[in-house]
């Protein structure tokens, strides 16, 4: 059966996500995801043209946050937390960038441009006239707390971490996000 372009490039998408978490970024090579999606590696090259090309497609995430500007300044954290955990768990991608990350030039990159394009609007809409330096400061505190409870909790599988249920999870760091993002400084 012949797939279509589209279906081709979601196909080699797919399957390059699954290889950049199984074997990271370094490891993973055009030739295996090829394999993987049962195409010739030229294809992928047709596609995506490099490695790093196809990583960032691979890992183009949308945080999807919610308009803060509509959660009542005192459920920001709470809501910030069920929403991150929700989206950890319903894509991978975050996981791959989150393993990747911390060992590949690249990746981190990826993480600093969805922390940029993403977190810091919503930090600066909860913020309101704060100065922009001391949002910055605030979506940098928030992004540490989400990304060491997602590494602690989906990379690390740390027992306590991983085993608490969203609800317990969001009880204990929406405290922390609220007071990052809305408390005194």
């Amino acid at each position: 059966m012949r797939r279509s372009s589209e279906e081709t490039k979601s196909e080699i998408l797919a399957r390059a996500r699954e290889r950049f978490a199984a074997d990271g970024y370094e490891r993973a090579t055009i030739r295996a995801v090829a394999a993987d999606a049962g195409i010739d590696p030229a294809l992928v090259m047709r596609y995506f043209g490099s490695k790093e090309r196809l990583f960032a497609a691979a890992c183009a995430f949308d945080l999807q946050l919610p308009d803060v500007r509509a959660v009542p300044r005192d459920g920001v954290g709470a809501a910030l937390a069920r929403h991150f955990l929700e989206r950890w768990e319903a894509d991978e991608t975050l996981t791959i960038l989150l393993r990747t990350g911390v060992t590949n030039p690249a990746a981190a990159e990826r993480m600093r441009e969805v922390y940029a394009s993403q977190l810091m609007p919503a930090a600066a809409a909860v913020a309101g006239d704060t100065a922009q330096a001391q949002v910055r400061v605030r979506a940098g505190l928030a992004a540490t707390q989400v990304l060491g409870m997602a590494l602690c909790r989906y990379v690390l599988k740390f027992p306590p971490i991983s085993a608490m249920s969203r609800d317990e999870a969001i009880r204990w760091i929406a405290p922390t996000l609220q007071r990052y993002l809305a408390g005194a400084a």
